[in-house]
């Protein structure tokens, strides 16, 4: 059961690391002390999403799933709806540089609202 519970938060976890990748830059505006790390997550995603190499979270939600007994990541609300999300099926490297666009122009434009929003106040 523990291990269950583990697996699933790796899960989560490593989901909201990729929505803060995709839309960190929008928390700035709220947070100034969070640019400096998003924007090296976001070097991070975007690297992992080119380079082809394996996030370390994967390795350790699927350890963490065989250890609590279960194949992979089959039950679970979880797995069922958030591992899609992560892990689409026909996966290309096209899809992949598609995906890496897609976190620096979302970022992109997020901090662009945020700095023109800050030369607004110094103007």
């Amino acid at each position: 059961m523990a291990y269950r519970l583990l697996a699933d938060a790796t899960v989560g976890v490593h989901f909201l690391f990729i929505l803060f990748v995709v839309g960190g830059s929008f928390l700035v505006r709220r947070a100034r002390w969070l640019a400096l790390p998003h924007l090296l997550c976001v070097l991070w995603g975007v690297y992992v999403e080119l380079a082809g190499v394996v996030c370390p979270l994967t390795p350790l939600e699927n350890r963490l799933s065989r250890l609590a007994g279960q194949a992979g990541y089959a039950g679970g609300f979880i797995e069922h709806y958030l591992v899609p999300v992560m892990y689409p099926e026909n996966l290309t490297w096209q899809l992949q540089w598609v995906l890496a666009a897609l976190v620096v122009v979302t970022n992109g434009i997020g901090y662009g609202v945020l700095l023109k929003a800050r030369a607004r106040r110094g103007a």
